[in-house]
């Protein structure tokens, strides 16, 4: 039908040099089209290393599929040096994890059954490429700081390169053989803008006390190419005026092992701190009290201990909403760099003018549930509006709110 002739045999072969032992490396990549020969170099080199996928038992937790020699603490901080810091997803079996927690998790047990030199074949193959990027930065980071450790990726996909930062790398389909300098990763612009609390959906199965946001608190989202990245969540301390505490933290999955969590967190209280206000943050998360302790930009209020009792809210409007006690925490306050006074205030402002005209003569108790913002982002707003003489104050309204709002414009 094609015109091809008759053979007893269909032979591709490689002659192949990799000369591993001249320098001393921790990454390498194998990379190049499919059916370049990639796998099949990898297995002639590493045979017994390559890894393709592993056995995970049906309906169990995945921590509880590591090697039995190692504690929940060392499969955590395993877990967590990859990219993936999901309490409530280590407990799920490996299918109900996504594609990109299901990629994670096989780099994180590679490692841990392999921790001298692990070998994996089709190596962000099944995840879309920002996802691809992200982990491929994460697993450098994890095997930089891991001395004695050696990985090797076999890709398809060139646009990890720079997020990876090999050693080495080798190409099959035109055989060329190169020695890399290492270099920093790519820059990854993370974009903050305040939301109101409804964002929280999307990220609160991720966090570890999975419960419910404060209806007051003050909420900002980070993306990342215009994706959702991360996710914080503030409210004012009741230890006095101007002070202010992080009630919420997540990072998705996706965008997990970068320091994304970390930057998100600075920028917020570089937010009120700029505005004259302190900022605390109390974490149960080993991974975020390791790096608070060791950065500059955050002073040790509380060493990490564990409070006396669980506790749980099950009446009332903190119905639902678990505190940290029973658990190990530690507490800290942003000193690092303050952001300018004039932009934090406008990225905290709010803008009700249009509500207001839609809905003029509401009390604040409606402008609140319409707009779903917390109380002090009105009092601000009203503030401003009302000696700029844009915004009146009218005496109607009726029980606790006894004033209901108008534009001075109509």
């Amino acid at each position: 039908m094609f015109d091809l002739p008759p053979s007893k045999r269909s032979e591709v072969s490689w002659n192949v040099e990799l000369p591993l032992d001249q320098k001393p490396w921790q990454i390498g990549l194998i990379h190049g089209p499919s059916g370049c020969g990639k796998s099949t170099i990898a297995k002639t080199f590493c045979a017994d290393r390559l890894i393709a996928g592993f056995p995970w038992t049906d309906g169990r937790a995945i921590v509880d599929d590591f090697p039995e020699t190692m504690g929940i603490k060392d499969i955590t901080s395993l877990l967590s040096s990859v990219g993936f810091s999901s309490p409530p997803a280590w407990l799920r079996p490996f299918g109900c994890l996504s594609n990109g927690e299901q990629f994670r998790v096989t780099l994180a047990r590679a490692l841990a059954e392999s921790p001298d030199l692990a070998v994996i074949d089709e190596f962000t193959s099944v995840v879309d490429r920002t996802v691809a990027r992200i982990g491929s930065a994460a697993v450098a980071k994890a095997i930089r700081a891991r001395p004695g450790t050696r990985f090797v990726a076999v890709a398809c996909h060139d646009d990890i390169v720079e997020w990876l930062q090999p050693d080495w790398t080798y190409e099959p389909h035109t055989g060329e053989f190169r020695w890399r300098s290492v270099q920093p990763r790519p820059r990854i612009t993370l974009r903050i803008e305040r939301v109101s609390v409804e964002a929280w959906g999307q990220f609160a199965h991720h966090h570890y006390l999975n419960s419910a946001l404060k209806p007051q608190a003050e909420c900002f989202l980070g993306t990342v190419d215009g994706r959702p990245a991360t996710f914080a969540a503030v409210i004012s301390s009741p230890n006095g005026v101007g002070q202010w505490r992080e009630s919420r933290l997540v990072c998705l999955p996706d965008f997990q092992g970068v320091g994304l969590g970390q930057a998100m967190s600075a920028a917020v209280g570089s937010i009120f701190r700029g505005m004259g206000e302190r900022y605390y943050s109390r974490t149960g998360h080993p991974a975020m009290i390791g790096h608070r302790y060791k950065s500059p930009h955050w002073r040790i209020t509380q060493h990490a201990t564990a409070m006396p009792t669980a506790r749980l809210f099950t009446s009332g409007k903190n119905a639902h909403y678990r505190t940290s006690y029973g658990r190990q925490t530690a507490g800290f306050e942003y000193v690092g760099p303050a952001l300018d006074a004039d932009l934090g205030g406008r990225v905290r402002r709010v803008d009700l003018t249009e509500l207001v005209r839609t809905y003029p003569h509401r009390t604040r108790e409606k402008y609140l549930e319409l707009a779903r913002i917390p109380l002090s982002l009105f009092q601000r707003w009203e503030r401003e509006e009302i000696a700029a003489g844009r915004l009146r104050r009218l005496g109607s309204g009726r029980g606790k709110d006894r004033y209901t709002y108008r534009l001075a414009d109509g």
